[in-house]
């Protein structure tokens, strides 16, 4: 019985978020052309394309990977650099 009533409560849940999102798209036009008149109108931000969500991350792979690149080499220096001044003692 607990089964029931947690499936229904659940298809409730979803009706009721179905309804709202059918009631906000039906007042959409009359929301924004309210809006507009009051001059509280917002405007929509255009979401950026798969193409340039690539190339964002893309770009910050590479600057994460020039940075580590470069920590890298400072330490490779730091040890050759070390390395060279404990031979030149040593001889």
């Amino acid at each position: 019985m607990n089964n029931h009533f947690h499936d229904s409560r659940y298809y409730l849940a979803r009706a009721a978020e179905h309804a709202r999102l059918g009631v906000a798209e039906t007042l959409s036009p009359y929301v924004d052309r309210v809006r507009s008149r009051l001059g509280l109108a917002v405007e929509a931000e255009s979401e950026p394309s798969r193409l340039e969500g690539v190339r964002d991350e893309a770009i910050g792979l590479e600057r994460r990977a020039a940075m580590r690149i470069r920590g890298v080499v400072g330490g490779v220096r730091g040890r050759v650099d070390g390395g060279r001044s404990s031979d030149a003692d040593d001889r």
